[in-house]
């Protein structure tokens, strides 16, 4: 929404300043977007007077001119236009003037061996105009050494406001004035708008089909106007907020949209054939608009036609064939009312915007649709003459009188905002809403023009907005030994660490669709009835997705098929197992396809990049699992994945009978199932399962302990049964010391000649790190018999010879 300040000041009188207007606006919640002042950036050129311009001696196509200023003595000034002459005015440009069209800031320079002492300046260079074939010529009559911004009007700055859909009355500029004066800046212009006396029926009647989404349709015919330019007051106050004037008619329909926020019409009436309709579109119909192009129309959109055609998109824009035009003699004004929701679907079926739409769709205010007609007739016939007939009214104006019992005690109990009873009820009345009572519990009635009004709560806003969210006292927070429950809940935060854990691991976050197809669904475990839609928005959309994987995977592919292959993707939604709300969970997943191995990951100058694999899975999902607080040290891993990983490169990751996640490679049947290219691994965790953190000791662990002690390291080569888990054997040999074991890992696993064909060798490095003194060899020797014999007692190992 925009306006000018001078215009501002049409509705507002007193003594107040731009800067008053945008504090008090940004007070007041019509948040101000910016301030165009054209004066402020044109402040420094001023008018002058060219005494003489002859051929500079040394360019064919400069002249070099003597400028009087109107500051003393005339300048010397090398000017390249066309039609720079002597006893031309024009716009002049000292020294140290920044001009906005070249981007530069004017100085003292020789051209062509000659200084020139600033600028005469074309239109295009002060943005005024694309006009750069010369400098700007100005009338005999302009004052030399005035400032142009002064002598042209400029110095009327254009402000911004964003209004919120709520407040439809301030996409008005009397509505802008209410709010200001009630906030004391100015006080509110209200002229009676009187009625023009028709001098004749109107001959066109208006009829209002059962299904018109149009309560209220006012119209008025005048006769023998004379259509043109409008004046220029009119013009310079459509420009400056951006609108270009077309004629005098279309000018007033455009000039109280944004005055009194009363958006019209105006039809040629010797282009309406018999009389209007306002109904909803046949199916197969069309309409040429006023913008140029054709819109094909279905029954849900609401018209107005006459005899032969539709005229008009109502509410929204109307046709090119009855449109007014410098031919036209008598024209028919409506102003009609519109339900909004019809007007919001039509511009978004036909995809077009208009100032009408922006406002109907919004709400207006229904009582000034008889008032907008008169301020429409008044107009006219004083910028083009002619004759009114009476007005024809279809429908009838709805009553929106409605009142709200308000217990001004309310404001307190809600806001904090201490303010007395006379002063609420005060703010309410310079808000247009009539009070009823002066203390306790009043009878409010809010104005015509505030439908977003329904309740107790609405007025306590208009009362703080109005007094001043200033006043409002701060409550800190109580700084007493009780400490204060957390915001969030323990899946809130999991939620967030497992997104930021996953992206530092150089996974994109993607966001798909809750809904899969049912095959997909049946190769991820779901696929039963208790989780189909009922009426699923696409075929392939037709159940509630039982893992975050399929979606992953078809996005992945999506990337590959468009030439990005290596893709690591993870997502945090909610998973649908069943129909109860404990089968409902919070799941973190991921894949990663190709080469997209975490960053760092068997990186080097010297070997070939290698595909991803199931520990890459593993090590994103225990990534999620450690931000998440689980026990990731007592996390058993098996083998018994879903049956959508491969059975022999995935795990399951388990706390006893809890399982929290599965990792590994996708099984290639449910790839080709998906028409997915791999290879491609994935995992997925269910944060609800990860067991709630224990409370923490009052004594707190040093996050980093340094010992200033050389560590040792010990390999073990172990001869176990195939069947033996390597995990097992990890855990068993940290299991010793687990304060001198700071990691055991495994280095080596081998089966061939020299190993029995039913056992394999697994190979493992474990570091000791001493706390308190150098470890002597007996002790080394000590603790790596310990070791092997805690090994060969769990998993049947025996130490490789």
């Amino acid at each position: 929404m925009k306006f000018t300040l001078s215009w501002l000041r049409e509705h507002l009188s007193g003594a107040y300043t731009l800067d008053d207007v945008t504090d008090a606006l940004n007070r007041i919640g019509l948040e101000v977007e910016g301030v165009e002042d054209k004066a402020a950036k044109l402040r420094g050129f001023t008018i002058a007077y060219v005494v003489s311009a002859v051929q500079h001696p040394n360019a064919d196509k400069l002249r070099l001119c003597m400028v009087d200023t109107g500051a003393g003595e005339p300048v010397q000034v090398v000017c390249g236009a066309p039609n720079a002459r002597t006893g031309l005015k024009s716009v002049f440009s000292p020294p140290g003037t920044y001009i906005p069209g070249k981007n530069i800031t004017l100085g003292i320079g020789t051209i062509r061996g000659v200084e020139s002492r600033g600028m005469l300046c074309s239109a295009a260079e002060l943005e005024l105009s694309e006009d750069h074939d010369g400098i700007i010529e100005l009338p005999d009559d302009a004052p030399v050494g005035v400032p142009y911004v002064d002598w042209i009007g400029l110095n009327d700055p254009v402000i911004e406001i964003a209004v919120t859909p709520n407040r439809a009355d301030c996409l008005g500029i009397h509505g802008v004035a209410r709010d200001l004066a009630a906030a004391g800046v100015g006080v509110l212009v209200e002229d009676a708008i009187v009625p023009v006396p028709g001098a004749y029926p109107c001959p066109v009647s208006v009829t209002l089909a059962p299904d018109a989404p149009c309560p209220a349709f006012a119209l008025r015919l005048i006769r023998g106007v004379s259509n043109g330019p409008s004046p220029d007051w009119l013009q310079a106050k459509l420009r400056a907020i951006g609108l270009r004037p077309i004629n005098a008619l279309v000018d007033v329909t455009n000039f109280l949209t944004f005055d009194q926020n009363r958006p019209l019409h105006v039809f040629d009436a010797a282009k309406v054939q018999g009389h209007l309709v306002v109904r909803r579109a046949v199916a197969g119909e069309s309409l040429l608009a006023l913008d140029g192009k054709t819109y094909a129309l279905d029954p849900s959109i609401c018209v107005i036609s006459d005899d032969r055609a539709v005229e008009s998109l109502a509410g929204v824009m109307g046709g090119e064939e009855s449109g007014c035009d410098a031919d036209t003699v008598d024209v028919l004004v409506e102003s009609a009312l519109w339900e909004p929701i019809n007007i919001a679907s039509t511009g978004r079926k036909l995809g077009l915007n208009s100032d009408a739409r922006f406002r109907f769709e919004r709400g207006i205010d229904p009582a000034f649709t008889m008032p907008g007609i008169e301020l429409a007739t008044r107009l006219i016939l004083d910028l083009c003459g002619g004759e009114p007939s009476d007005v024809v009214l279809a429908g009838a104006i709805p009553d929106t009188t409605r009142v709200i019992e308000f217990p001004l005690a309310l404001t307190e109990k809600l806001t904090g905002l201490v303010a007395s009873d006379a002063e609420q009820v005060e703010t309410l009345g310079r808000l247009g809403f009539t009070v009823e009572g002066t203390s306790g519990t009043v009878r409010v009635t809010p104005p015509s023009w505030r439908g977003d009004i329904e309740g107790k709560a609405d007025l306590v806003e208009e009362v703080i907005r109005i007094v001043g969210l200033d006043r409002v006292p701060s409550t800190p927070f109580p700084r007493d030994e009780t400490a204060r429950k957390p915001v969030l809940t323990t899946l809130q935060l999991r939620t967030r660490k497992a997104k930021r854990a996953l992206a530092t691991r150089g996974l994109v976050e993607a966001v798909t669709w809750s809904f899969v197809s049912k095959p997909q669904a049946e190769l991820f475990g779901g696929g039963n009835a208790a989780l189909a839609l009922a009426n699923p928005i696409a075929s392939d959309l037709s159940d509630m997705r039982p893992s975050l994987l399929p979606g992953l995977i078809r996005s992945a592919q999506a990337n590959a098929d468009r030439g990005l292959g290596d893709v690591a993707l993870f997502e945090v939604g909610q998973v649908f197992k069943g129909d109860r709300p404990q089968d409902q969970f919070m799941a973190a997943s991921g894949i990663r396809r190709a080469l997209a191995r975490p960053a760092g990951a068997g990186r080097h100058w010297a070997a070939k990049a290698t595909p991803v694999d199931a520990f890459d899975a593993k090590a994103d999902a225990l990534a999620i699992l450690a931000a998440s607080g689980a026990p990731v040290a007592n996390l058993q891993i098996s083998t018994d994945a879903p049956v959508w990983f491969h059975p022999g490169r995935s795990g399951t990751f388990r706390l006893g009978a809890n399982v929290i996640g599965h990792f590994g490679e996708l099984h290639p049947g449910v790839l080709e199932a998906l028409d997915a290219d791999g290879p491609l691994v994935g995992f997925e965790v269910l944060l609800d399962r990860v067991p709630e953190p224990k409370a923490k000791p009052t004594r707190v662990k040093p996050l980093l302990e340094l010992s200033a002690f050389q560590p040792v390291e010990r390999d073990f080569a172990f001869v176990v049964a195939r069947s033996v888990a390597a995990g097992d054997i990890v855990k068993a040999a940290a299991g010793v010391d687990r304060k001198l074991i700071t990691a055991v890992n495994v280095f080596d696993v081998y089966e061939g000649p020299g190993v029995d064909a039913d056992k394999k060798s697994v190979a493992l490095s474990v570091a000791l790190q001493p706390r308190e003194k150098t470890l002597t060899d007996a002790e080394i020797e000590a603790v790596a018999a310990r070791i092997v014999a805690e090994v060969s007692k769990k998993t049947g190992a025996t130490l490789r010879g």
